[in-house]
């Protein structure tokens, strides 16, 4: 029997299509690294409608154009004109994300992300949710937000809170790089698929039968995969988990200000770069997540909290010194972690009524 032949729903910026038996969603702006926009995160929410209705489609796959990434995150340049301009693009547009990605974590058919080469913030709340998530050698999956005066959102709270012992406290707060292997020892993904070996793949899930379970795409899978489960990270887990085993920034300093090695030393500078009042709204956020029942609750909290960044110096300075001006020089405000205040924190936690997020 032939397969049928690709069907194209929509071109731009988003590609939406079916080949075979699975629905691609491709997201289309490589030379922003697939940057995400408003309206591309609402065309996903459609292309996900339609192969969740379509019998056709049994398996839907996420994939980004280009040579470079699945996805460099949200576009933030808009994000950072609306802010400046006391518009309502971040109520609007993290609102329609952020239901979206409890949707993906929920999605009634394998739904596959392929995360080669950067994967960062937004992407991340594209992919890390799905039920299957491939990685490669290229991958290089971060979430950087605290450097942006804002912290991991997309339900990163949720994400990071479930990485083994202290791992997700340190990736949240350096904002630092994972490969693929570090990205399956953190809980962010589940198998290592060298990128040689994608297309295959892909081909391979274009002819699933009607009806595929979960189990039997996960099977398919590991006859691509590696088998890799731990990267460099893992080793250092020891060390990180004493470092991270606080609830108040100004001890997780401490700790690392008394180790002279050359990681704990990097890892401290990575930290004097970062926001300092994004750092402390990050550590709470991580230790509310991990008492948390469900990737929605993170995601309610998340939503107050970044209503909040939106109205910030902190996130127009981060995104400013990071994009606008590039000086990689941000003024943040406070600038020292001992003069982020009780009073100053409590807008980022307080329930906001009319405005919470739903789903």
């Amino acid at each position: 029997m032939t397969a049928p032949a690709p069907v194209a729903e929509t071109e731009g910026d988003l590609i939406v299509r079916r080949e075979g038996a699975a629905g691609i969603i491709r997201l289309n702006r490589p030379k922003v690294i697939n940057a995400m926009t408003y309206e591309m995160s609402l065309g996903v929410d459609v292309a996900l409608d339609r192969f969740e209705a379509d019998p056709a489609i049994a398996v839907v796959v996420l994939e980004g154009a280009g040579e470079r990434g699945l996805c460099a995150g949200g576009d933030i340049r808009s994000l950072y004109e609306s802010s400046r301009a006391g518009g309502d693009l971040g109520k609007i547009f993290w609102r329609q994300e952020y239901v979206m990605n409890a949707r993906i974590a929920k999605y009634p058919k394998p739904y596959v992300a392929f995360m080669d080469g950067l994967v960062m913030g937004g992407g991340v709340g594209l992919s890390a949710h799905a039920r299957h998530r491939v990685v490669t050698e290229k991958t290089k999956l971060a979430m950087p937000e605290v450097g942006l005066g804002f912290f991991p959102d997309v339900g990163g709270t949720w994400l990071l809170s479930r990485s083994p012992g202290e791992i997700g406290a340190y990736f949240g707060l350096s904002g630092q790089i994972m490969n693929g292997p570090d990205a399956i020892f953190a809980h962010f993904a589940d198998a290592l698929v060298p990128s040689g070996r994608l297309p295959a793949l892909r081909a391979a899930l274009t002819s699933v039968r009607p009806g595929v379970t979960s189990e039997e795409v996960e099977t398919l899978i590991a006859r691509f995969s590696t088998g890799e489960t731990a990267g460099p990270i893992a080793a250092k887990q020891a060390l990180i988990d004493r470092w991270f085993a606080h609830d108040r920034m100004e001890d997780v300093f401490a700790e690392l200000k008394r180790d002279d090695s050359e990681f704990a030393q990097s890892t401290l500078k990575a930290l004097n770069e970062k926001s300092p009042r994004g750092m402390v709204v990050t550590l709470r956020l991580l230790r509310l997540g991990r008492g948390a029942a469900s990737l929605e609750e993170c995601l309610v909290r998340e939503y107050r909290a970044a209503l909040e960044v939106f109205r910030s110096d902190d996130f127009r300075e981060g995104i400013r010194a990071a994009v606008i001006d590039k000086d990689r020089n941000p003024r943040w405000s406070p600038p020292l972690i001992e003069d982020v205040t009780p009073e100053m924190l409590a807008p980022y936690f307080a329930e906001i009524g009319a405005d919470e997020l739903v789903f």
